[in-house]
């Protein structure tokens, strides 16, 4: 399925409008989702934590790796109990990682050889990631809902940009299929 770079973007755009799509048409479930997710994401490391505690030969990282696992479990457990705490303390996660992929995707705009209309969707993409950043740091209490309302709209965005690369790469000769198969 992922045989190429063209059919891995095209996959990914299609899964980022369609998740765009859900958090548009319905941003509370998309919050309570997300907070779900980081609570099972942090069960499942705290067991993976606990595994390794006891998967060593030495005594020496069990420790270590049990404070490790009581600490994921303590971070699901929260979740689940407060999840309008987790809810803003991943708007401000989502903001920062927003804001840092928005400026890679603004940089990338500016590399040696891209064509213009490469530059201006780099350029496009790295702006809107940024403008969330921002909007989301200066106003993290706009609530979660808007949170995945601003971000089905980022990945309606997104995957449509992603969408337009795995197209152009299916072109011969195209910049983008150069950069994709160098071998050629």
């Amino acid at each position: 399925m992922f045989s190429s770079v063209s059919s891995s973007l095209l996959w990914r755009g299609l899964l980022a409008v369609a998740i765009g799509v859900v958090s548009v048409a319905w941003p509370n479930v998309t919050v309570g989702a997300i907070v779900i997710l980081f609570a099972v994401y942090a069960f499942v490391a705290g067991a993976a934590a606990a595994a390794r505690a006891f998967a060593g030969r030495s005594a020496g990282p069990v420790v270590g790796y049990l404070l490790l696992a009581l600490l994921d479990v303590v971070a699901g457990i929260a979740a689940l109990a407060w999840p309008g705490i987790t809810a803003l303390v991943l708007t401000i996660w989502i903001a920062a990682w927003a804001f840092v992929s928005g400026v890679i995707e603004v940089a990338m705009a500016f590399r040696h050889g891209e064509h213009a209309g490469e530059r201006a969707m780099w350029a496009l993409t790295g702006l809107v990631s940024i403008a969330l950043g921002i909007v989301l740091a200066i106003r993290p209490d706009i609530g979660a809902v808007s949170l995945a309302t601003v971000f089905g709209l980022f990945s309606i965005v997104y995957g449509i940009s992603t969408l337009v690369l795995s197209a152009q790469l299916r072109q011969p000769g195209s910049a983008p299929q150069q950069l994709a198969d160098p071998v050629s």
